[in-house]
């Protein structure tokens, strides 16, 4: 099967990159919008990253259909105005139902034939009359979804502990495995919250920080190791792996920080020492 050119597409509110046959379409540029067919309904998508030559796929990737005209774009945007509406007309109907659902959202295709809500719950949610009543008020085919912690998160938006937009909103593609062990090796407070995001999971940027930390680690003294400065000896309290630095109590109770070039580890370790911060179990 010879190789054909494959573009990658962005839906609105999808973290992840679908990939598309851009038969016919190569000349496609990043930020361009394109109209295709995803599992659900007929979309507007937008190219990051330009058509190229792949190597042949197993499985058919669908095609490009066109590319979006200024009727679409300008249509799609006058929707997204109405989805404020719609939502409040849902969270109406969900109280009438008095159903144990959160609404976060809602979003329109880009021909306004289709129409997604987003919802959260603690559980299974039996909403089969809701949707029967909203296909009456609105002319489009009504679907709701329910998503879990990250993807609420996503879609809600807000600022992390680093005091930055959360990194699924603003850039992150799919969410990474992020796990309590990594925020340990980095040497962070595992008290309540203090790894979490706002979805209430490891944060994400654990996952692709670890490399990094992992390659210095190796080259600073662990927390409780007796190393040699020149003070004399002592033993490190507290350590910034990416600073490549340790605080050193020396045995006159002074405190004191280090470059590690200017510390010398003994091979032996204070009695109780561990290889995390103190405090933490």
């Amino acid at each position: 099967m010879p190789a054909r050119p494959v573009a990658g597409l962005r839906v609105r509110r999808v973290p992840q990159i679908a990939f598309y046959d851009a038969t016919g379409f190569e000349d496609l540029r990043v930020n361009e919008y394109v109209i295709v067919d995803t599992e659900r309904c007929r979309e507007a998508a937008r190219v990051v990253i330009p058509p190229s030559r792949a190597t042949p796929m197993d499985a058919p990737l669908r095609p490009i259909l066109r590319r979006a005209t200024a009727f679409d774009l300008t249509q799609w945007q006058q929707l997204k105005l109405r989805e404020p509406e719609a939502l409040e007309q849902c969270r109406a109907q969900v109280e009438k139902h008095n159903l144990p659902m959160k609404l976060l959202t809602a979003e329109y295709n880009f021909d306004g034939s289709h129409i997604t809500f987003y919802f959260v719950a603690d559980g299974r949610v039996d909403f089969r009359a809701l949707v029967k009543d909203l296909a009456v008020i609105f002319p489009a085919r009504v679907e709701l979804w329910q998503i879990g912690p990250r993807d609420r998160a996503k879609l809600i938006g807000g600022l992390s502990p680093c005091g930055r937009e959360i990194c699924c909103e603003r850039f992150l593609d799919d969410f990474p495995k992020a796990t309590i062990k990594m925020a340990k090796d980095q040497d962070l407070p595992l008290g309540p919250n203090a790894a979490t995001g706002l979805c209430g999971r490891p944060l994400c940027c654990l996952a692709y920080e670890q490399p990094l930390y992992q390659a210095a680690r190796g080259r600073v003294p662990r927390i409780g190791e007796i190393v040699v400065c020149e003070r004399g000896q002592g033993r490190v309290i507290a350590r910034n792996v990416l600073k490549e630095c340790v605080t050193v109590q020396l045995e006159d109770g002074i405190h004191l920080t280090f470059p590690i070039e200017q510390v010398k580890p003994l091979n032996t370790r204070a009695e109780g020492g561990s290889d995390t911060a103190e405090g933490e179990e």
